[in-house]
This record gives C-alpha cells, sequence and structure tokens, in this order.
C-alpha cells in the first residue's frame, strides 16, 4: 500500500474545468496531475488537481491567469 503524503487538492464545479486546469499546467510545467476526489471529500465533479502544498502559489497563478475559478482548495493527506 502506497503512503499517504499531505497535498493540495483542488475542486472544481466541473469536468471542464479540471481538464482545462491540467492543460494549462501541464503547458506552465507545473508539477501535479488529475486525481479522483477523494472520499474524505466532495465536489461537483470527480476529478481533482493534486500537487505538493509547495506548489499552491504556482498553481493558483497559472489558473487565475487562465480565468480557472477552482471550487475548493484543501491541503490533506492523500
Amino acid at each position: 500500500m502506497r503512503k499517504k503524503q499531505r497535498k493540495l487538492v483542488i475542486t472544481f464545479e466541473s469536468t471542464v474545468g479540471a481538464m482545462a486546469a491540467e492543460k494549462y499546467c501541464k503547458e506552465q510545467n507545473v508539477p501535479g496531475r488529475l486525481i479522483p476526489v477523494p472520499t474524505q471529500i466532495t465536489a461537483g465533479c470527480g476529478l481533482a488537481w493534486a500537487a505538493n502544498p509547495e506548489a499552491r502559489e504556482r498553481v493558483l497563478s497559472v489558473l487565475k491567469q487562465n480565468a480557472i475559478n477552482p471550487e475548493r482548495i484543501y491541503e490533506i493527506m492523500v
């Protein structure tokens, strides 16, 4: 079993928002990946962006530059 680590988890209201976030983050070489929304939280769609907490400002900056509004932002053990 994989060891749990503290992660920044950003949820979106729609799958379109999650996919756009992935696209722009990958274009800007922002670390992270799309994951299924962890069971301990709920979200509008079933996908979330997960990254190390240290990447928080970088991820949020890319989302803001591309007019992508996250639903919620968490730091949880995943």
